[in-house]
């Protein structure tokens, strides 16, 4: 039987290839190359490294760029110490109740920032409901602990904790079992098998868990603002949407340069993580196992409770606090029954057009993204793993774009979505800027990458000779397609969909700069109300999004017996 690489591109496979080439660069490699064109683009039309010099000698910039830098590597150790301690002790250990742990743990990344934010600032506030209720509360008029760099750090670190919880899982997924038997053999103590085989073997994992917790907080938007701005800390991604909410479309140019600076940290990032990752790659023998069970004894209960402990002070007071705030009359006032009322959940649910117009739009939005990279991973996942040659690696090449479409910070690719579609398509002559069709395809490009990773996974699964006998058989790509590859990598893709769902209904920071009076998103509809004053109405909108949250976050772990292991990220 012949290989995969001994057939031909044709007919219908080569047009679907060439079609989901064309839209994926489109939607991710066009934009970014157009930032980068005009912010680099001369007064001679020539392509030039002086606009960004001149960029980088502003001191507004530099400012900015330094608290970026400074803030994001501050939480992305802290990130990474808290998520590396909790994946050993649910990796490597006998504690009980895994499963819902590694539900708790991952919630803060499901969470928007922003609503992090608020959640946090009502919690620890001179008017925070608990603290009065308590006798806790610090006194009117002193300094918010939360507006500070430190409470900054901190709120950056629970938010992206959960990225390298899940990288430093799946490094101790993939160890072969016999590396810790064969340590224990050698009468090697749980300390001395972690210090000497588990963190060195982790090193990649440990590194690449690092970076992506810095690159989320570079271009956090949410968490930046909401607690950046009153701590008279700005960030890159803050500058970005001053300069551009303040002037709008005539200092494109200007935060396009800002941009292209953002960008440039981040691929630089990435860059070097991979340089480094190959230097401390080694090489395994054996297939991946469960992972030890190191058994703690005595230990077992002060560690289960410590765990649980840090889950609660970092999800119960603020959750507290936030579902308080969101039914007291007037903020500020004592936590009391005479305080209480639904009128706020009444206001955002049935009273006001905005809240509910931005429901509405953000669901139908981050559906459609949904369903439409479900389909683009499915087709495209397919000339990556089932293809040889020339497709595949043309097909690779359109998964890169994707990949770093999603690398790059969100308001990175605002503003080249802005650039790309601010004038008139040609031909149609429709412009999509202040529409949510300019939003919907940002989500598409953005989070597409997420869709395509999960149903690789599945696609990883499937032995090539299915397809080669479904050709054999004469059943043309399409029908190979919808009978064969479809069905079984179906689960991964629904899994994938609904992770995409969850992640462009809650954002901001794609959408903040993007929206437009009549399409408002869940995300700049909470920030607007924070930001104009409105906090019991924020955190009414807060609190059904973090109950959505949970409720599709239930729903896909129903899911779990019926899509490939490690689909769904908090199941094994």
């Amino acid at each position: 039987m012949r290989s995969p690489s001994a057939f031909a591109i044709a007919g219908g496979e080569g047009l679907s290839l060439a079609a989901v080439a064309f839209l994926v660069t489109l939607l991710c490699g066009v934009p970014l190359a157009l930032l980068f064109a005009i912010g680099l683009t001369g007064e001679g039309g020539g392509l030039t490294l002086g606009p960004l010099a001149e960029t980088l000698a502003s001191r507004s910039v530099q400012r900015a760029l330094w608290n970026s830098l400074e803030s994001s590597f501050l939480s992305a150790c802290l990130a990474t110490v808290l998520g590396t301690v909790l994946a050993l002790a649910l990796g490597l250990t006998n504690v009980r109740a895994k499963a819902p742990l590694v539900f708790l743990i991952l919630l803060p990344m499901m969470i928007p920032p922003h609503v992090t934010a608020i959640a946090w600032s009502q919690a620890l506030g001179p008017a925070s409901p608990v603290l009065q209720a308590l006798g806790l509360a610090p006194a009117a008029g002193a300094p918010h602990p939360v507006y500070s760099l430190t409470g900054l750090v901190a709120l950056l670190s629970f938010q992206h904790m959960p990225i390298v919880f899940l990288v430093v899982r799946a490094g101790l997924r993939a160890f072969p079992r016999e590396l810790s038997d064969a340590a224990r053999v050698s009468g090697a103590r749980a300390p001395r098998l972690l210090w000497r085989i588990t963190l060195p073997l982790l090193a990649p994992s440990l590194l690449a868990g690092f970076v992506l917790a810095f690159v989320s907080a570079l271009g956090n938007f949410g968490i930046n603002a909401l607690i950046g701005i009153p701590a008279r800390y700005t960030t890159l991604p803050v500058l970005i949407w001053r300069r551009l909410a303040g002037y709008g479309p005539s200092v494109i140019g200007d935060v396009a340069l800002i941009s292209i600076l953002l960008g440039i940290v981040t691929l630089g990032l990435v860059a070097i993580q991979v340089l480094l990752q190959r230097r401390m790659r080694n090489a395994l023998v054996g297939l991946p196992q469960q992972p030890l069970a190191v058994d703690l004894g005595r230990a077992r209960l002060p560690v289960e409770a410590t765990v649980w402990l840090l889950l609660a002070a970092t999800l119960l007071l603020p959750a507290l606090s936030l579902f308080a705030t969101s039914m007291m009359r007037t903020y500020g006032l004592p936590l009391a029954a005479s305080s209480l009322t639904l009128e706020n959940y009444a206001e955002i649910l049935f009273r006001q057009a905005v809240t509910l117009r931005a429901f509405a739009n953000s669901t139908v939005a981050a559906a459609l993204a949904a369903l439409l990279i479900a389909g683009l991973s499915i087709l495209l996942g397919y000339f990556l793993a089932m293809r040889r040659g020339m497709a595949r690696r043309l097909a690779g090449l359109v998964a890169a774009q994707a990949d770093v479409a999603y690398a790059v910070p969100g308001l990175v690719m605002s503003i080249a979505f802005i650039l790309m579609f601010l004038r008139p398509l040609p031909v149609l002559g429709v412009s999509l800027y202040g529409t949510m069709a300019i939003i919907l395809l940002a989500y598409v490009a953005v989070f597409l990458a997420i869709g395509l990773n999960s149903v690789m996974a599945a696609y990883m699964q499937v032995d090539a000779s299915l397809d080669d006998a479904a050709r054999v058989s004469g059943a043309g790509f399409f029908r190979r397609l919808a009978r064969v590859h479809a069905p079984l990598v179906a689960p991964a893709a629904a899994s994938g969909a609904i992770l995409v769902f969850l992640t462009s209904y809650n954002e901001v920071t794609v959408s903040a700069l993007l929206w437009s009076s009549g399409n408002e998103t869940i995300g700049t509809t909470i920030f607007n109300y924070e930001d104009g004053g409105y906090t019991t109405l924020a955190a009414a909108m807060s609190s059904v999004t973090v109950v959505a949250t949970v409720l599709v976050m239930l729903a896909v772990n129903a899911l779990a017996r019926h899509v490939p292991a490690g689909a769904i990220p908090w199941k094994d």
